[in-house]
């Protein structure tokens, strides 16, 4: 699932830590690790939280994580960014304009934002009065969104049933966005899962047979990061959303069925290389 190359794509994760480890900073430092990338880190919250949900969170200061961003991007660099669970207005301003920044060294730079809002188990990862300045300084910023349907319909103030429903919010969030969208159909009904995809090259739905777990705790944070490395390893977003999805479902297949609620995923299986 990685492409050929001499040195590891470097992706950096903005993002919350997940004590229980199936999220998170945690997820993605896993999921780019399989996939044959180099992970960086910033962290924007500490939170207590297991398969049961989140018991308690610690913000971390916009100056702090804007040092976090800087002096790992101004060293190391990155081939791609992965933004997750961001918390308020601050931190979003703050992400944005380092995103703005490094861009200017590195127009190109693939940005993926998964609009993280509320944990597995309901708890709130995103201040109310910070969605507007999700919408207005970072979304610009992204080359693909990837907001489950709750966050869709959060986002959209859609009422989202049905795959023509997904289609409808891609087209308003990328309306509003310029990105590419990817819906992720996890949360409506039935025995199959669709996925919205549109870019400029118009609609791509991939659907495959539902997985019936409650083991798919880090799901989301895990496909975004995903599509990050596969980004970062210059693959075309359709096939690196493809590639992405097999590995999330293999994941999810290979889950080591930890904790008594919703339990983390393998991060860790085999995984293949791009013929």
């Amino acid at each position: 699932m990685v492409s050929e190359q001499k040195n590891p794509a470097r992706i950096l994760a903005i993002a919350g830590s997940d004590s229980g480890g199936g999220a998170g900073i945690q997820a993605d430092i896993k999921t780019i690790t399989a996939l044959g990338g180099y992970a960086l880190t910033a962290l924007t919250a500490l939170t207590a939280q297991n398969t049961q949900g989140v018991q308690a969170i610690l913000p971390v200061s916009p100056e702090f994580l804007r040092t976090q961003i800087r002096c790992v991007l101004d060293d190391l660099g990155a081939d791609a960014i992965k933004t997750g669970m961001l918390g308020g207005a601050a931190e979003i301003q703050c992400v944005s304009e380092e995103i703005v920044r490094y861009r200017q060294i590195i127009p190109g730079l693939p940005v993926v934002v998964d609009p993280v809002m509320v944990a597995k188990g309901g708890a709130s990862l995103l201040a109310e009065e910070a969605l507007s300045c999700l919408k207005t300084q970072l979304f610009p910023q992204a080359t693909v969104l990837t907001p489950n349907l709750p966050e869709a319909e959060k986002l959209t103030g859609m009422s989202l049933l049905s795959v023509e429903d997904m289609r409808q919010a891609a087209r308003v969030l990328r309306e509003m966005s310029g990105a590419a969208v990817l819906v992720k159909g996890g949360h409506l009904s039935g025995d199959m899962l669709v996925d919205v995809l549109l870019d400029e090259d118009g609609f791509t739905e991939f659907s495959d047979t539902r997985i019936t777990t409650r083991h798919t705790h880090g799901t989301g944070c895990t496909l975004a990061s995903a599509l990050a490395t596969g980004l970062a390893q210059k693959l075309p977003l359709r096939r690196a959303v493809e590639n992405v999805r097999l590995y999330v479902r293999q994941a999810i297949l290979t889950a080591p069925g930890f904790g008594a609620g919703a339990g983390p995923l393998w991060h860790a299986h085999a995984w293949y290389k791009i013929v």
